[in-house]
């Protein structure tokens, strides 16, 4: 962890980015490309131990091969990358590299509780290291520590375990066990492929039936998805993830698992029982864990204080620009939310806030 001045005081800066995943290097690298230095005109505070935002929490047998979409940092390529290396070690290198060449001094672990309005008119960001007083904000805080849990009728009377992706570690501890795994995403059927050899038996369960995407995710394909996302935070809506809306790629090892029954999907169940899962209809499965694969939701409670939120629940957006504040950005969020989309929201996000700060950009 980076620390200067006194702790108990607040400390003045220019732009304060929370998180430091894909979004928040991405808004980084572009402060200081813009001549701000970190540490004086702006200091990025990351709450995870160790550099590799989410990516750093990704289960073992997620290789770096089986990425879905994993696009270079704005100025340093990512190049030479195992495929069977975990990509948690891939890309936690990766961002502890580009930490360390571009000098972004993130400060971590520093989790931040709250943004208020300060009476100077700045931003107070209350934090684990102590209280900044900001101009402008980049929030970039993702979603991972958001996990989705669905509710159902007798959830708690399950005799088994119930965990979610985040807590998913690998295929082994489901060895000789019946498994359920809720959800129609790129984690579920990854989850059902690797877990179905070692299981006594797999159920797959989702809510609608899932999408298989046949053809190449070109750049037209890519346009009409971030556009579906974008007029969601532009309504104030809750955004959909890119990725939830992308469909499932049809590989040879989706459709291996399809011939083989793996991915033979069954619509969603009204109730949990102690042993199982039921229907209305009075089919039920017998089971011994539930994997739910249903998703996060943006983080971003911090910024509850600032009462952004629309009545719809999300926070409507303009650009990454908060309508309701012109100095909340948030980068990784709706449209932005996925590799591609951060790099070019980071570099938006810092030519909006450098007009508000009315500082001219250093040639570079």
């Amino acid at each position: 962890m980076n620390n200067f001045g006194a702790r108990g005081a607040t400390r003045n800066t220019d732009v304060v980015v929370i998180g430091a995943g894909q979004a928040g290097l991405s808004g980084a690298y572009h402060l200081r490309r813009v001549g701000l230095v970190p540490d004086r005109d702006f200091v990025v505070l990351d709450h995870s131990p160790h550099p590799g935002g989410a990516w750093q929490f990704r289960w073992p047998t997620l290789t770096y091969g089986k990425v879905h979409g994993m696009h270079s940092l704005p100025g340093m390529e990512l190049t030479g990358a195992d495929d069977d290396r975990p990509s948690s070690e891939v890309i936690g290198a990766y961002f502890t590299a580009y930490e360390e060449r571009f000098d972004l001094r993130v400060h971590r672990p520093v989790d931040v509780m709250a943004v208020r309005e300060a009476d100077d008119g700045r931003l107070r960001v209350e934090t684990s290291e102590g209280t900044w007083s900001a101009r402008a904000l980049i929030s970039a805080t993702g979603t991972w520590d958001r996990p989705f849990w669905p509710r159902y009728p007798g959830q708690e009377t399950f005799h088994g375990r119930q965990l979610h992706t985040a807590g998913y570690r690998g295929p082994e501890e489901f060895a000789g066990q019946r498994v359920v795994v809720v959800g129609g995403g790129a984690s579920g059927t990854q989850h059902l492929m690797e877990i179905a050899p070692y299981a006594a038996a797999t159920t797959w369960v989702t809510r609608r039936p899932p999408v298989f995407r046949e053809g190449p995710f070109d750049e037209n394909v890519g346009r009409a998805v971030v556009a579906e996302v974008d007029e969601r935070v532009r309504l104030g809506l809750p955004p959909q993830s890119v990725v939830s809306v992308t469909g499932l790629p049809l590989n040879d090892a989706i459709r291996r698992a399809r011939e083989d029954g793996v991915l033979d999907r069954l619509p969603m169940f009204d109730r949990i029982t102690p042993d199982g899962v039921a229907w209305d209809d009075g089919r039920a499965v017998d089971a011994d864990v539930i994997l739910w694969a249903t998703g996060f939701r943006a983080a971003i409670d911090h910024l509850a204080p600032l009462k952004l939120r629309e009545p719809g629940g999300g926070i409507r957006m303009d650009g990454t620009r908060a309508v309701r504040d012109r100095r909340i950005h948030l980068v990784g969020y709706g449209p932005s939310a996925s590799t591609i989309g951060a790099n070019r929201a980071g570099r938006a996000a810092v030519h909006e806030i450098m007009r508000l700060l009315e500082r001219e950009p250093a040639l570079v």
